[in-house]
């Protein structure tokens, strides 16, 4: 029931937010005499404020339509190479031949938020790589009739996908992907397959979360699972293609980081209707930003949700070699040709420190001289993936670790 209120909620503030646009736009009227008083800058601000904060999101777009290669501008589009109900495998085409660039896979966290989430991470590679990314689907979007999607779903999408695009690519998983990403690699190692990656860069994932426990690990523990099934799942409402699948809804994980950091949150947003009120536009803009994309957020599918709830948080089954998929036991010792890079930050309260570090003692059988740790001092979460310190730190370690490993 709780997404029908959710949803009802949404409709009864959408007049509301519509007369807000309205008195907006009157008030942005040429001439308008109010506007430019404290009074009507202020009214401004607050009904700008009200329609953005009401605004529906949907999938943004990546918006990657240039890069920058040897100081030249070059053309960006993007094709879908691969898809089924629930992902989609997407290539952004350079328009310029460099056949010698490495290729990557980049595998999108499937926790609440859209791929383009990572959209900073793509566009930093894009001048000397081959950029491929996984594009999960809105559980809300995919019909009953397309079945479930599990832990092992997941992992069959990633090893899919490593075949499709052939030996010697590069993965980088972003936090929640670490775990089936490793164990992908697992079993293909496992298997002597020869599409099994050059080399693997596990960015601020939970690979063994008795390590560093952050307060997502301390929740985890203290419900079991029959309190998840019960609380947080639920059945998508009518008008929704999804209609009656069961999902842990985006709008409750986006409750869930709010709340994690809600008084920096408060604070952001006062900011920003100080910017309103002072018609400071770009910091106003480059706030907006961010927020655009954090509320965008999308269903789980519940027993991809649950499963790693169990798996993941509660059971440890990886690090303690009890993890299996479609009856295979993941066994990273079998990695022994694919390079490891593990990056962690040290302000990072969702995966805490060691729990990505772990991955070095499964994978115990990989020689020294292909593996590398690094830890950000100062960095959350965020900014393993996105923003300066990525660009100018985190970056250009991986590709020199990538370009070590060809």
């Amino acid at each position: 029931m709780l997404y029908n209120y959710y949803e009802l909620q949404r409709w009864s503030l959408e007049p509301m937010r519509m007369a807000a646009s309205q008195a907006l736009s009157v008030l942005d009227l040429p001439f308008n005499p109010l506007r430019p008083t404290p009074v009507g800058r202020i009214t401004a601000a607050a009904l700008e404020s009200f329609e953005h904060s009401t605004r529906p999101r949907g999938k943004p777009a990546f918006g990657l339509s240039h890069t920058t290669i040897g100081g030249h501008p070059v053309k960006v589009s993007e094709q879908v190479i691969a898809g089924d109900a629930w992902c989609e495998l997407r290539r952004f085409v350079r328009e310029t031949e460099r056949p010698d660039d490495p290729r990557l896979l980049i595998v999108a966290p499937l926790s609440g938020h859209y791929a383009t989430l990572l959209r900073g991470t793509v566009r930093e590679f894009l001048p000397d790589h081959d950029v491929y990314i996984t594009d999960w689907h809105d559980a809300a979007s995919v019909q009953l009739m397309d079945g479930d999607f599990d832990l092992d779903d997941y992992i069959d999408h990633v090893i899919s996908y490593l075949r499709l695009l052939g030996p010697r690519t590069h993965v980088i998983a972003v936090c929640q992907p670490a775990v089936p990403v490793l164990a992908a690699i697992a079993l293909m190692s496992a298997d002597r397959d020869p599409a099994a990656p050059a080399s693997m860069t596990l960015i601020g994932g939970p690979i063994d979360t008795r390590q560093g426990e952050t307060e997502v690990n301390h929740f985890a523990k203290r419900h079991n699972l029959d309190w998840f099934r019960r609380n947080v799942i639920h059945r998508v409402p009518f008008g929704r293609p999804g209609f009656l699948r069961p999902v842990y809804p985006g709008f409750l994980q986006l409750a869930g980081f709010l709340a994690m950091n809600m008084e920096r949150h408060i604070q952001a947003h006062w900011q920003m209707f100080l910017h309103l009120v002072q018609g400071d536009g770009e910091p106003l803009a480059a706030k907006r930003a961010f927020y655009d994309e954090y509320q965008s957020v999308m269903d789980l599918p519940a027993q991809f949700y649950l499963q790693t709830i169990s798996a993941v948080f509660q059971d440890h089954l990886l690090p303690r070699g009890k993890l299996f998929s479609r009856g295979q036991r993941i066994e990273p010792a079998a990695i022994e040709r694919t390079a490891l890079l593990t990056i962690e930050g040290e302000r990072d309260d969702i995966s805490g420190l060691g729990q990505t570090r772990a991955a070095h003692d499964l994978c115990h059988n990989l020689p020294e001289t292909m593996r590398l740790h690094s830890e950000q001092e100062g960095v959350g979460h965020y900014g393993l993936f996105n923003g300066r310190r990525f660009r100018e730190t985190i970056a250009p370690r991986i590709k020199a670790f990538i370009q070590a490993h060809r």
